[in-house]
């Protein structure tokens, strides 16, 4: 009997001009929680595809119970008891949570092919009675949280009676709270035998779940440690190939004259009565808890969902975004949370992307001038180090951090005073993230007023000048550098209502001059 449930031997895989696997190894335990990392474009992805009968391996061989398996087809996979949990959940939304977890080995009379919905019905709600999960196996997909779909996909994979089951940047799109869930979720697959690749970026799922990491870099195998056998600088060495000694970069913009106004802001439901100022030069970092109304209030600035009530200032004038072309066109730019579903158009190249926000300044008289956009893309993308082969790939074809490179180069095509970022390192890599720090203070340092909203609190202290803190909506404080410590924060953001002298009780009067 084997030691290994799933071993992995010398895997190469190669597309034209790339090679995306080179000698790659993995040993998978029974029962175990092997995390696997690296950079975007480490690999990962294509080594799911190679283990779940997507894509076959040039060259290489696979094990399973140290029986060595030919896995052409995904259904080889599935019948071998290998699933896979994507990222970005594919499910089909119209149809119910039984109707996606049953979906292509539906239970059928034999004879007369009728499909046994009672039988799907009861064994659907008794998967999801399994995981913790109190929704009707009924309901319809589309109206699930992405946490609840990727319960349900969870099921989906029991269903199949998998033993292996690939997580893909599962905890990306969840909250802590979700991420606590799907991390008791996770050890109770592993305590019943099942045995599990833990696809992260976050350290924190690493260091919570797994037994062993294994480190991919440049398509390539770099080694296999025991959780307690390797430092987290280590680690990020051997993801990146060389040691990052400061993640977030000093800050020395200069910080100058009021660019951005927010007075007593309000959309029923949603936020109200949040104030701020932003000022050229400055990043002011806006976080709390989920359910803060952070997003909101971006997207009302931005003209996203008109507010309800209070006033918006730019550079001194009140203004009123209609819309978000309007937006841009008044200098307030804005990077969306969600990069693949609203900042990108996936199989579009990389160049129409990068020049879509400002496609009117490469036109005369209609006619698009191919050649200037063609320049202006060429010259951002080698700017932001936008790792491709040519500008005149589709955007799908890259990594999570390089597409959201090109986000960040199609927000500097237009003419902004502004730019509103949305967790804008979420789902990259270590290395991805350090390379977007840099950008963002570049930014302030050519002038940029930066308004950051995450829900990482590292990032939020390394990276802001002050720290506008909300809870369910309404502002709670108001923190300087120096006192936006993760307690403070945290407090603040816990806080039933905001103090009725805020901002002034919650800053110090070196914020305060900036109020």
């Amino acid at each position: 009997m084997s030691e290994y449930v799933l071993e992995l031997r010398g895997i190469t895989k190669t597309f034209p001009g790339v090679r995306a696997l080179d000698q790659v190894h993995f040993q998978l335990k029974p029962g175990q929680i092997h995390a696997l990392m690296g950079e975007n474009g480490a690999g990962k992805s294509t080594f799911i595809k190679i283990i779940t009968g997507v894509h076959q391996p040039d060259a290489g061989e696979i094990y399973l119970n140290g029986q060595r398996v030919e896995i052409k087809h995904p259904r080889d996979a599935q019948r071998l008891g290998i699933a896979a949990i994507y990222q970005h959940v594919t499910c089909f939304p119209d149809l119910s949570v039984t109707e996606n977890i049953f979906m292509g080995h539906e239970r059928i009379q034999p004879g007369t092919k009728r499909i046994l919905w009672k039988e799907m019905h009861a064994q659907a709600a008794a998967l999801l009675a399994e995981l913790g999960a109190s929704f009707d196996p009924k309901t319809q997909m589309g109206a699930l949280s992405v946490a609840q779909q990727q319960i349900v996909e969870i099921a989906k994979a029991l269903s199949t009676n998998a033993r292996i089951i690939i997580m893909d940047e599962p905890t990306a799109a969840l909250t802590k709270r979700e991420s606590e869930e799907l991390y008791r979720i996770t050890e109770q697959l592993r305590d019943k035998g099942v045995s599990v690749i833990f696809i992260t970026h976050r350290f924190e799922d690493m260091y919570r779940l797994a037994s062993q990491v294994t480190v991919f870099r440049d398509s390539r195998y770099i080694g296999t440690w025991g959780i307690d056998e390797i430092s987290r600088e280590e680690l990020i060495m051997a993801m990146v190939g060389r040691e990052i000694t400061q993640l977030y970069p000093q800050k020395d913009a200069k910080i100058g004259e009021e660019v951005l106004r927010v007075e007593g802001l309000g959309k029923t439901g949603l936020f109200a009565d949040v104030s701020f100022t932003l000022h050229r030069g400055e990043i002011l970092g806006l976080t709390g808890l989920v359910g803060a109304g952070r997003s909101e209030v971006c997207q009302a600035i931005f003209g996203i969902h008109p507010y309800d009530t209070g006033k918006v200032y730019l550079k001194g004038a009140e203004v009123r975004v209609k819309n978000p072309l309007h937006a841009m066109e008044l200098g307030i730019g804005y990077l969306p949370e969600d990069r693949q579903m609203q900042g990108l158009v996936l199989p579009w190249s990389i160049a129409e992307n990068i020049t879509l926000s400002a496609i009117g300044k490469y036109a005369k008289k209609g006619w698009l001038s191919r050649r200037k956009e063609e320049e202006a893309a060429r010259m951002l993308a080698e700017k932001l180090q936008v790792k491709a082969k040519s500008i005149f790939d589709p955007v799908s074809s890259l990594s999570g951090g390089n597409q959201q490179k090109v986000v960040f180069a199609k927000l500097l095509t237009a003419e902004l005073d502004v730019i509103i970022l949305d967790e804008p390192t979420k789902g990259v890599d270590v290395g991805a993230k350090s390379a977007i720090y840099e950008m963002i203070h570049d930014l302030a340092r050519q002038g940029y007023g930066i308004l950051l909203v995450s829900s990482e609190m590292p990032e939020v202290i390394g990276m802001s000048d002050r720290v506008v803190v909300m809870r369910e909506g309404r502002v709670t404080a108001i923190l300087d550098r120096d006192e936006a410590t993760q307690e403070a924060i945290l407090e603040a953001a816990m806080m039933k209502k905001a103090p009725p002298d805020l901002p002034h009780k919650a800053v110090s009067s070196k914020t305060r001059r900036l109020v």
